[in-house]
């Protein structure tokens, strides 16, 4: 039997640098195939190379047990490939429909024919279990639908073979579920999938072969089934790594953060934070959990002044920041590490160099009579990429030449490196691989260890039982609930989640 695609002693390099080093990759047709490493292993390298975004210095690729040569992503997609990356590439002022044909646009008498593109979008969306409203603007949605339309963009284009780089890594647990049913979907009309991800549990979960790469080269090609998840982080980082709760001294620290009786409204005018009030204490980590849409963003926003709150106070220790500049909240003491890196966190263009020095560049020891001092910054520079261990070519290495996980490394080094008082991390480990997890993990328990006060917002519920000394929970808009990390199950915050009563909750954690 031919395989759906192979990869033959595939060897990239840039300049001096090698991200893979003679893979070699087969994958059956109709099968899952996930491909797991660390940051930096190689991984989404190899999937650029198939998908005809670059060219392999050494090997070849087969499809269908035919050697084909792969000059763009244009020669993919004839050959019937489609990737879905791990940064979305639509257009929030078009309609979903709009967006799926962007480029093939289906035409009549001249003109586009939207009314056909919106019937073709409709079908392909029962076809494969994708629900969209084809007409519905592209900014109006959530990032699950948002990749829903980058699955149908690729289906559109007769994609048999479809690469998913992170699919998971934006998504809220209902959604990843739902992507889940939609892969098996895939195979079961033949198809063939291909996916990279950090979350072990879906890999285990979802499918039927894994290959392994640490540090460009391939590990090891093994069936799930065969193996455990501990096999799986031993192979991808050639160590044990431990996600258990972390120890901890009690805290007992004066407040820090105080917020009073907060509302916000989204971008539609309507209310997203609805009275929230709460208190985080020096050298505690506040946890914030929930369904991704029920004001979390919004309230991290408030916070970092990039949103005005509509009523109510907030204030560090005794400035009150209600109302105040982004610039004018940072200078009282505030760390942000945003949800979205590429939108708030880096500069993709600049430097790794010069995304450290942001948020710094009017203070010495950066810069000196308003100049900026570059051998300083490069020499700090220097020193974080060997503290948070990010893989780059060195400080005047572009971001954008960076994988995503240390890309979300450099915010981290920055927001992690300075004197704030009061850290607000907002899904700090999107993203990245094991290993960087357990490092951003140790990271968070030392600056709570060094008396910080952290607000930690993440959709991974075992991040937050691992790290939090306290779980608010939030729906709707509004803090349903706050329970002692210590001891506390994921069914329990579930149900606050889903927005049942406190009372229901307090029931089901005592049962």
């Amino acid at each position: 039997m031919d395989y759906a695609v192979e990869l033959k002693r595939i060897t990239k390099r840039f300049g001096s640098f090698t991200a893979n080093e003679s893979v070699d990759l087969a994958v059956r047709p109709g099968e899952i195939h996930a491909v797991v490493g660390e940051n930096g292993a190689g991984k989404t390298t190899l999937m650029n190379v198939l998908f005809g975004l670059l060219q392999p210095d050494e090997g070849e690729i087969l499809i269908d047990g035919k050697p084909t040569v792969l000059p763009g992503p244009t020669a993919a997609i004839a050959a019937g490939i489609g990737m879905v990356h791990q940064h979305f590439k639509l257009v929030p002022s078009l309609t979903v429909a709009e967006n799926v044909f962007l480029g093939m646009e289906i035409t009549k008498g001249g003109l586009i024919d939207h009314r056909a593109q919106r019937a073709r979008t409709a079908e392909l969306s029962r076809t494969f279990g994708l629900k969209v409203d084809p007409g519905e603007r592209v900014g109006l949605l959530s990032v699950g639908i948002e990749q829903r339309i980058e699955i149908l963009k690729v289906l559109a284009r007769g994609a048999r073979i479809i690469i998913l780089d992170e699919p998971t890594a934006v998504l809220t647990p209902q959604e990843s579920r739902e992507l889940f049913e939609t892969l098996r979907g895939f195979v079961a009309k033949g198809m063939t999938v291909i996916f990279i991800s950090h979350h072990l549990e879906e890999v285990m979960e979802v499918s039927d072969t894994v290959t392994v790469l640490r540090l460009g080269k391939k590990i090891a090609t093994r069936p799930t089934a065969d193996l455990t998840k501990a096999e799986l982080v031993q192979m991808m980082v050639g160590r044990a790594v431990s996600f258990d709760r972390r120890p901890r001294e009690k805290s007992a620290g004066a407040p820090v953060l105080a917020v009073e009786r907060l509302w916000a409204r989204d971008e539609r005018g309507l209310p997203a934070v609805r009275d929230v009030s709460f208190e985080v204490r020096a050298g505690e980590v506040v946890g914030i959990a929930g369904v991704a849409g029920n004001g979390q963003t919004e309230l991290a926003e408030v916070l970092a002044g990039l949103r005005p709150e509509s009523h109510g106070r907030f204030r560090l220790g005794d400035v009150d920041l209600t109302g105040r500049s982004p610039a004018a909240i940072r200078a009282a003491g505030l760390a942000h590490v945003p949800g979205d890196r590429m939108v708030r966190g880096v500069d993709r263009h600049a430097s790794v160099a010069a995304n450290i020095l942001m948020t710094r560049q009017d203070r010495a020891p950066w810069s000196r009579r308003g100049l900026i001092d570059w051998s300083y910054v490069r020499h700090r520079a220097e020193e974080l990429i060997g503290r948070f261990d990010i893989r780059t070519q060195g400080p005047d290495a572009p971001v954008k030449s960076l994988s995503g996980g240390n890309i979300q490394k450099v915010v981290v080094a920055r927001e992690f490196s300075g004197d704030a008082r009061f850290l607000l991390v907002d899904q700090p480990t999107r993203g990245v691989d094991i290993g960087a997890q357990e490092a951003i993990h140790d990271e968070i328990m030392r600056q709570r260890a060094e008396g910080r006060a952290i607000l930690l917002i993440s959709v991974q519920l075992d991040e937050l039982i691992a790290l939090a000394d306290r779980i608010l929970v939030m729906f709707n808009g509004r803090i349903m609930g706050a329970l002692d990390a210590e001891g506390v199950s994921e069914d329990a915050l579930g149900l606050l989640m889903a927005g049942i009563a406190p009372e229901a909750v307090s029931r089901e954690a005592a049962a």
